[in-house]
């Protein structure tokens, strides 16, 4: 009867030694995975020249570079609609091809990326629109428009879609904190629905 109780402690003391060698070399792989994720974590920049394509449809903001895609975030706008801005004071965000002409720190958005609206395109949409009677002759285009973060503590407002500005592009404030830190001035800018 000693025999099976000896060979049990010891089967059971060998299991407890090996589970401890067993967590040893785990700790060290632990160690060495934890050591690579750092080491992944440095920021990627994007490659060459860099371009933004807005699915308004889609509620997405994705950047291209020289490789192809390089990263997709969410985004909002001003009108439920999501039709092209007409005039100013409708609070739909414009759709066609512009640029960045100035980025600033925003006191209430956090950043601001300033696009050229309205181009050249943006006037002789305008001009068919008043021929056709669309908007009233005596409507202005509008401007100021731009990609901007939210209001402190509001980047909920992007996880639930809910368009609120004056046609605009909105992102999470950490998000147009990223992109405000590699986009340059000029970068060519596509909005569609």
């Amino acid at each position: 009867m000693k025999t099976p109780i000896v060979l049990l402690s010891v089967f059971l003391g060998s299991s407890i030694f090996s589970t401890n060698n067993y967590s040893l070399i785990n700790t060290k792989s632990s160690t060495e995975v934890k050591t690579k994720a750092a080491a992944s974590k440095r920021k990627i920049v994007p490659v060459g020249k860099v371009y933004i394509v807005i699915d308004k449809s889609d509620y997405e903001l994705n950047v291209y570079d020289d490789k192809g895609w390089y990263a997709t975030y969410p985004v909002v706008f001003g009108n439920d609609s999501q039709d092209d801005k007409k005039m100013e004071g409708d609070r739909k965000t414009p759709e066609g091809t512009f640029h960045i002409i100035s980025k600033k720190i925003h006191d209430k958005w956090d950043r601001f990326m300033a696009i050229d609206y309205p181009t050249k395109e943006s006037y002789e949409k305008f001009r068919e629109r008043k021929f056709r009677g669309e908007i009233p002759t005596n409507a202005r285009i509008g401007g100021g428009v731009g990609i901007h973060g939210t209001w402190p503590n509001d980047d909920y407002i992007i996880d639930r879609y809910k368009n609120w500005t004056n046609g605009c592009i909105s992102m999470k404030n950490k998000d147009v904190e990223d992109l405000y830190s590699y986009l340059p001035v000029g970068t060519s800018v596509t909005i569609r629905q």
